[in-house]
């Protein structure tokens, strides 16, 4: 093993295995030298950190989630069925979502090109996935350090074990069932950047546990709704709970915090998350497949956007995020309008994830319908 510095991410796309190959060749025949060099990009971190010397609990809230992750913990190992095999010459993911169909460039392509763009368009959003669960690992590390609270160190070194065990989980379907590994998306890759590098703890809460995790959340339901892959929906389903628990406590710890800024922190906050969730709306649209495929990328994109399917997902995808905004006190007058403009202020008396559900929290982990 050798560790490769790069100044950015990869650029290229990573095949593990032949696109229709089997998949269950031993580890030491399919990974070459190339595969196991660690290419890293190393980023800096005015990180405060903040020793707690009281050890007692103050919010009984964030205490319960904490301990929920620590009986609901589970192992990709163990309670992930590795053995289920879906074919690669069906489609993964239901067709009559799909944003292209009766477009001519997509509708011009045989049948096989059309279920290799199935494929990659699904490998692209679960690598997706994999690079913002490892931005969430790294936050949640950071969190364990700068958050001032005793219980919520314990939280986020908790969700730190969450967040390994998803990057795990995702990058071992990709790798051993799909075989095709995307790189960072550029817009989601800003975002990561700008929540890992700045010293405010709060704005990694707002920025990883209210905008990335509600996203990622919203979206993990749609595809474990849309995929056809009975594995893949058991580790959505797994997933899932971590997930609904880490924004849970992101806006319960939030919601008190905020009220103690000034006008003008609370004001830059709120301006935050609406920038948040722009670069999120653009991470959406996999510009990295129309490349691969030849497209006009630019049309594609077009497409994409103006596709009402497309346009349901996309505001499906902030049913939580705006509503929780309010909750904590962020969706403020100055940004109102600026949501409106994204046709998501809508969404705003929605419910949101400030009033716990312990009885689905807490539900058993082999009771979860998959």
């Amino acid at each position: 093993m050798r560790i490769k510095h790069l100044q950015q991410p990869p650029q290229e796309i990573r095949y593990y295995q032949s696109w229709d190959g089997p998949g269950h060749d031993d580890l030491e025949q399919r990974l070459t030298p190339r595969h196991v060099e660690d290419v890293v990009e190393i980023f800096q971190t005015p990180l405060t950190g903040h020793y707690n010397w009281d050890y007692s609990s103050a919010d009984g809230r964030i205490r319960k989630l904490y301990r929920l992750g620590k009986e609901l913990n589970w192992n990709a190992d163990l309670d992930v069925d590795w053995s289920q095999q879906f074919p690669k010459s069906e489609v993964p993911l239901d067709q009559a979502f799909n944003p292209f169909n009766g477009w001519e460039p997509f509708e011009s392509m045989s049948d096989q090109d059309k279920l290799r763009f199935g494929w990659h368009n699904l490998a692209w959003m679960l690598a997706q996935f994999v690079h913002g669960e490892q931005g969430a690992l790294l936050v949640a590390s950071q969190l364990a350090s700068c958050a001032p609270s005793y219980d919520a160190k314990l939280y986020a070194a908790s969700q730190t074990f969450d967040e390994a065990r998803h990057v795990e989980v995702f990058t071992r379907y990709l790798q051993d069932k799909i075989g095709i590994f995307y790189p960072v998306n550029v817009h989601l890759k800003a975002l990561l950047d700008k929540i890992l590098s700045d010293p405010r703890w709060d704005l990694k809460f707002i920025g990883m546990q209210i905008i990335i995790e509600g996203l990622a959340l919203a979206a993990f339901n749609t595809l474990k709704m849309t995929c056809h892959d009975p594995l893949l929906k058991q580790i959505i389903t797994l997933v899932i709970r971590d997930e609904a628990r880490h924004v849970t406590f992101g806006v319960n710890y939030l919601e008190d915090f905020v009220q103690t800024l000034s006008d003008a922190e609370r004001e830059e906050r709120a301006q935050f998350a609406f920038e948040a969730c722009v670069v999120m709306r653009e991470r959406l649209i996999s510009m990295e497949v129309f490349e691969a495929f030849g497209w006009d990328a630019d049309a594609a994109r077009e497409k994409a956007l103006e596709s009402h399917i497309m346009a349901q997902f996309r505001n499906l995808l902030f049913t939580r995020i705006v509503p929780n905004l309010k909750r904590i006190g962020l969706l403020t007058e100055a940004v109102r309008p600026r949501f409106e403009s994204l046709g998501i202020l809508q969404f705003e008396h929605l419910g949101d994830d400030g009033q716990v559900d312990w009885a689905e929290l807490s539900r058993p982990l082999y009771e979860q319908p998959v």
